[in-house]
């Protein structure tokens, strides 16, 4: 049973990490495209 959570655990901390990456991706997009328009 322990192993079971512990998996659990683990796996929601490796989705969890992965989605913070894909955030920082989407920001570092948006902030691209809106120098882009102020033309710097």
């Amino acid at each position: 049973m322990k192993k079971i959570v512990t998996l659990c655990v683990l796996l929601a901390s490796v989705y969890a990490l992965s989605a913070c990456n894909t955030f920082h991706g989407f920001g570092k997009d948006v902030e691209h495209v809106g120098e882009k328009i102020q033309g710097k």
